[in-house]
């Protein structure tokens, strides 16, 4: 395993401690514990959503890591998956957050733009990893 894989490897572990605290305020929060908080079903549901893709992004972003050192990119293109994966996790969570801020929000709000940037980012990991394999 290179350098660049095991480094990218640690910071994308190193997250997961925040994606834990994100589970436990939004479990304070579904359970009614901090009740100066109210959120529509919208809301909660967004909340639910950005989080659940947090954690199953992260845990793609190590597994594509670990295959992007099996197939063996260069430049660009290894670049393109050591970053774009953890990017998207980013992205696509903080874009389903971000749609929902706002007092008595009901539907997403112009901040959507951020969870599609991160769907084409995931989208352009995907693509160069899956090529890469298939081409190695």
């Amino acid at each position: 395993m290179t350098k660049h894989t095991r480094t990218a490897c640690g910071i994308v572990l190193i997250t997961v401690p925040a994606i834990e605290y994100g589970g436990y305020f939004l479990l304070e929060i579904l359970s009614g514990s901090i009740p100066d908080l109210v959120l529509t079903e919208f809301q909660k549901s967004m909340f639910r959503a950005g989080h659940a893709h947090a954690g199953v992004l992260v845990i793609l972003s190590l597994v594509a890591i670990i295959l992007s050192y099996h197939a063996r990119l260069a430049g660009f293109w290894k670049w393109m998956v050591l970053v774009g994966f953890p990017s998207s996790a980013v992205l696509v969570s903080g874009g389903f957050f971000a749609a929902a801020i706002g007092t008595g929000a009901t539907q997403p709000n112009h901040l959507i733009f951020i969870l599609f940037i991160g769907v084409f980012v995931l989208t352009a990991a995907l693509l160069t990893l899956g090529i890469g394999l298939i081409k190695k």
